[in-house]
């Protein structure tokens, strides 16, 4: 049966207190917490040099069972330097996350695979494995070459990380699924969506960021995709949408739930 983790993209402007309670009120088994920023546009609450603050995170954590599946988002740029993401590291250690969220962001692609196989290295020695997430918009846009840098690295801890929306942009099929090693997939970001892509990257970024679908609301082949993976991997919804922008964070959570317990009620499909 499968877990499910409230992606902190999904409600962002949270403070991550925020997100943890509520995951909790919603009845998510896990969260995903945003420790570094994707760009240097974008802006976080710097909990990797709070240490108050992980401390309170960490026993709001504990106080409400909540588990840290992910931290995120480490784009692998052609400025990447691994030594300073290791205060984020060391943070998601001690906030018990198990898995470290990347994207290729380098189109100089030996740089690419030196600074991913760098960061496999500094993430395992904090009990961690790393996520190479393949985004159409990016340098690393499909699975094929988000795999291809994965095992390049020749680092035990390197996996890839299947972003629904993502995978059928780059117009993978189900069929591709079944050429990954299971091993190299440990969870997987769900969301649902126009069968339809939009045709500019500009668009296809919008739609990523803030018009996502709940699973079961759009027209992606989910069902099948979920029949390719193990019945027991834990989901990330990453589905930041405007229809619930302005919510109360744990009634948003709730709707978000709820909707994935009737999603993953329905019919089983196979491709």
């Amino acid at each position: 049966m499968h877990e499910l983790s409230l992606h902190h993209l999904t409600i962002l402007d949270a403070h991550p207190l925020q997100l943890v309670d509520a995951a909790a009120a919603a009845g998510f088994e896990y969260c995903g917490l945003r420790l570094v920023a994707p760009t240097a546009a974008d802006t976080i609450v710097d909990v990797a040099n709070n240490p108050a603050l992980i401390r309170e995170l960490r026993a709001r954590l504990d106080a409400t069972g909540v588990r840290l599946l992910d931290i995120e988002a480490i784009w692998l740029s052609p400025q990447t330097d691994v030594e300073s993401l290791l205060p984020a590291l060391e943070a998601g250690h001690m906030l018990g996350a198990q898995h470290v969220l990347c994207v290729g962001n380098d189109t100089e692609r030996g740089r690419l695979r030196d600074n991913f196989g760098r960061l496999c290295e500094a993430a395992d020695g904090f009990g961690l494995s790393v996520g190479l997430e393949a985004i159409t918009y990016c340098a690393v846009g499909t699975p094929a070459e988000a795999l291809e840098v994965v095992q390049a690295s020749g680092q035990a801890n390197a996996r890839i990380l299947i972003d629904a929306l993502q995978f059928f942009r780059s117009g993978a099929t189900c069929e591709r699924i079944g050429a990954i090693d299971p091993a190299l997939i440990e969870y997987i970001q769900i969301c649902d969506g126009p069968s339809a892509a939009p045709q500019s990257l500009e668009a296809r970024r919008q739609e990523a960021r803030t018009s996502r679908l709940l699973p079961g609301d759009g027209e992606l082949p989910l069902r099948e995709l979920l029949s390719k993976l193990r019945s027991d991997l834990p989901l990330a919804v990453e589905a930041p949408t405007l229809a619930l922008r302005g919510l109360p964070f744990d009634e948003q959570a709730r709707r978000i739930h709820a909707r994935m317990q009737t999603f993953l009620a329905g019919p089983v499909s196979w491709c």
